[in-house]
């Protein structure tokens, strides 16, 4: 095990580049079961979550060829499937949530999928009802081992087209059934459809790969079935939660950063949330320019006075990955914001640790918390700290560098799990911060 220790309070200055998004490289990944021919992936973010998910893939017989550290072709023309019964694949698919990825395309191309029930961040209940029963509509058996909490779906005779009401927008959802439907018999319409830049960009490469898949960036998909889908090459976006890690380490730490190559027409409203805190950004072609934040930053309230709220919802809506950076930034303010929490119940008992450093945090309840910014006139305080999560874990090293003294951060194989290198990219603009095993 590893830990951060991290000498706070030292301003930052430089260019960063971010990674490639790694929720959507999580979904990509597991499209390339989806044909025989070789796929190129580029901007594969170099992260523990996604080279679990390549080994993976690698187990069962999918060819991978590393051309460079963020490049890869994949190809899956002689995928073992007997693995699905193994018990090495019961504890590598349970060690990765987005192995859950896998059951789409396994059940469209072979007609059945298995998984054990997946890992990933302890942040509340994460259920999978809405994958399973988009594979029920398409005309899957499901069947589901409550004893080793292995889940699986069957369709010897191959799936079938038809409409589909989903119970929530769920990303991972919406992903899975897409890859299911692009070989289906027939018309598949999926309404309440996740439309995330993630599903966007996968829906692009299977119609690269040939499916037919219309309505890409609304709620409502189209999904054509055809026989089957060739190879094809991909980029994957830069990571919208790194870029708003970035931006909120620079408003904290009074830094100058420029984040390049942002895709900043990705972003949505994320660019507007910081805003709201009153952070200067500056818009310099796809790049994005952080100022020193010299007189700080004022929270704006609502035209008729009342607190800020900043809560998570489905896309184009604020995404929840980044409501625990944007609580840390909060903590220097100027005034006060309510953070909502809807979809996770434990994402924000992380705070007791800002507590201890110092920071005015009243948590409401397992879902909302009230930030009293401190406007930099009380610095916070170094402790030690245990990182629970992946965000949460990225939100404490934050903290952290805009901290009085010297903090030690453990358990940062979290934080390793969703960002490449950090420690070296914080030294590189000037961080004091040192990986110790």
């Amino acid at each position: 095990m590893s830990i951060f220790k991290i000498e706070g309070g030292h301003q930052l200055k430089g260019d960063v580049i971010p990674q490639g998004a790694k929720n959507e490289a999580l979904q990509v990944l597991c499209a390339v079961l989806l044909t025989s021919e070789k796929v190129t992936i580029n901007n594969i973010p170099d992260i523990l979550d996604v080279n679990k998910l390549i080994e993976l893939l690698g187990k069962l017989g999918v060819k991978t060829e590393k051309l460079n550290k963020n490049s890869y072709t994949f190809q899956a023309d002689e995928v073992n499937l007997s693995y699905l019964e193994s018990d090495d694949f019961r504890q590598t698919g349970r060690a990765l949530r987005g192995s859950i990825m896998i059951v789409g395309p396994l059940l469209g191309r072979f007609g059945k999928g298995y998984i054990p029930k997946p890992g990933g961040d302890k942040i509340g209940r994460r259920r999978l009802d809405t994958h399973f029963e988009g594979f029920i509509n398409l005309g899957a058996d499901f069947r589901y081992n409550r004893e080793e909490y292995f889940y699986g779906v069957e369709a010897p005779n191959g799936l079938t087209g038809t409409y589909m009401l989903l119970d929530e927008a769920s990303v991972t959802g919406t992903a899975n059934i897409v890859m299911a439907a692009v070989l289906a018999k027939g018309t598949t319409t999926i309404y309440n459809a996740a439309c995330e830049p993630y599903i966007q960009q996968l829906c692009k490469m299977l119609n690269a790969m040939g499916a037919k898949i219309t309505g890409i960036g609304s709620n409502l998909l189209t999904i054509e079935g055809v026989e089957e889908l060739k190879g094809c090459k991909h980029r994957i976006l830069p990571d919208m939660i790194e870029i708003g890690s970035w931006i909120g380490l620079a408003a904290m730490t009074r830094s100058e950063i420029t984040i390049k190559d942002a895709a900043w027409d990705e972003l949505g409203i994320i660019p507007t949330t910081f805003s709201k805190l009153g952070i200067q950004l500056e818009r310099r072609g796809d790049d994005i320019h952080i100022p020193v934040q010299t007189d700080g930053y004022e929270i704006q309230n609502y035209i008729d006075g009342s607190i800020l709220t900043l809560a998570d919802a489905p896309w184009p809506g604020l995404t929840p990955d980044l409501l625990s950076v944007l609580l840390v930034v909060a903590t220097q303010a100027r005034g006060e914001v309510l953070i909502h929490q809807k979809m996770f119940e434990s994402r924000l008992f992380f705070v007791d640790k800002l507590i201890d450093m110092g920071a005015k945090i009243i948590l409401c309840d397992p879902h909302r918390a009230v930030i009293i910014g401190h406007g930099f006139k009380s610095q916070l305080k170094a402790t030690q700290m245990t990182s629970p999560d992946i965000r949460a874990g990225m939100s404490l090293l934050i903290a952290a560098l805009s901290a009085k003294g010297t903090s030690t951060i453990q358990n940062i194989e979290q934080i390793d799990r969703g960002y490449e290198n950090v420690d070296i990219r914080l030294r590189q603009l000037g961080a004091k911060i040192e990986r110790i095993d």
